[in-house]
């Protein structure tokens, strides 16, 4: 395993004692495979952010926690590599605890291995869950500072929300929905607007779908769900529920969430069942809704700017600690409604 960190600075990254590393890099028997993975792992986390570590001065140590399907924790890693050289100078290294899956055991699990190896900070992207509130709290009172990535966590300690403004990103796509369909239709019949999130608990959806609902009125709703891991699960759910439908179609759909399953298999499925959607808006230029949006399928992405929010997540917690100047406050920021006429450079 060649490399040109030193053991000290693998460990570090990876959380673990030096010996424990040092055991992995000569091969030495009683190690087991996912603590050599783990190291793999931080030495390729190292050789990324190569030319952090080439300057001097004291390098701050940041934890990401991330809960979300794999496409978005990737857009996360991605987004805020990119940023570190724009932190100088300040010299900032980052682990990336990139979770899947349901339940609070993963975050909580990653969230104690943070505050036992020594970490000036953690952006966390967590479900609701009183045991990570508790977790938040046990970090605070250790001196490591939190900031909420994306979805907040009400009734934690954490230091600052760093994201979208999510009941305005959900209002902005219930006006636009509105000024597709033009006039609501007056009668049991009439055209549906479909209305997808995840299977789990998120106060950013929540956020979300109060601002749509504020904003939507009366008009009919649908709501089915993408699940994180099961592909199938926003087909079969959707299709139940045309099933048990009324027959008035659905005539625009407001993608808050996407899984493991898709928008694409949901447009797939409603064009199966004789529904054309009018308007279709999504979160995320995610290459698949960038595709989709090209194509013409996806009338609009609001788009959040993940490489801004992890900049100033970053700058936030090193404010907090005194490695940077500037007031420690939270930052929700609008969506940018993007057609296929003004797609940002990546």
């Amino acid at each position: 395993m060649r490399h040109p960190f030193r053991v000290r600075e693998i460990a570090a990254q990876a959380g673990l004692s030096e010996a424990t590393v040092d055991r992995v890099l000569h091969g030495r028997d009683g190690v087991r495979p996912s603590t050599a993975r783990q190291v793999e792992r931080a030495i390729a986390d190292l050789q990324r952010q190569a030319d952090q570590l080439q300057l001097g001065g004291r390098t701050w140590v940041l934890d990401v926690v991330v809960q979300a399907p794999l496409r978005f924790s990737v857009e996360v890693r991605t987004a805020l590599e990119a940023e570190l050289p724009g932190l100088r100078p300040a010299v900032v290294r980052a682990r990336f605890h990139l979770l899947q899956g349901a339940g609070p055991a993963p975050v909580l699990a990653a969230l104690r291995k943070a505050a036992g190896a020594r970490s000036d900070g953690v952006v966390l992207k967590a479900p609701q869950h009183p045991g990570v509130v508790g977790a938040v709290a046990a970090l605070k009172a250790a001196g490591v500072p939190v900031v909420t990535l994306v979805t907040d966590l009400p009734g934690s300690p954490r230091t600052a929300y760093v994201g979208p403004d999510n009941r305005g990103a959900g209002r902005t796509a219930a006006h636009l929905v509105d000024q597709w369909l033009g006039p609501a239709a007056a009668r049991a019949r009439a055209p549906a607007v479909l209305v997808v999130r995840s299977s789990g608990a998120d106060l950013g959806e929540d956020e979300r779908a109060a601002g749509f609902a504020e904003v939507l009125g009366s008009r009919r709703v649908l709501e089915v769900r993408d699940d994180e891991t099961r592909a199938h699960a926003v087909v079969e759910d959707l299709r139940t529920t045309l099933h048990e439908g009324d027959g008035g179609g659905v005539r625009a759909v407001y993608a808050m969430y996407a899984g493991a399953g898709g928008v694409t298999a949901v447009l797939d499925t409603l064009v199966q069942h004789g529904h054309e959607p009018l308007a279709v808006v999504v979160h995320d230029l995610a290459a698949e809704h960038l595709a989709l949006l090209r194509s013409g399928r996806v009338s609009v992405v609001l788009h959040h700017d993940l490489r801004t929010h992890l900049r100033r997540a970053a700058r936030v917690l090193l404010q907090s600690r005194g490695g940077l100047p500037g007031p420690v406050r939270s930052w929700a920021a609008p969506v940018q409604v993007v057609t296929r006429f003004n797609v940002p450079l990546r």
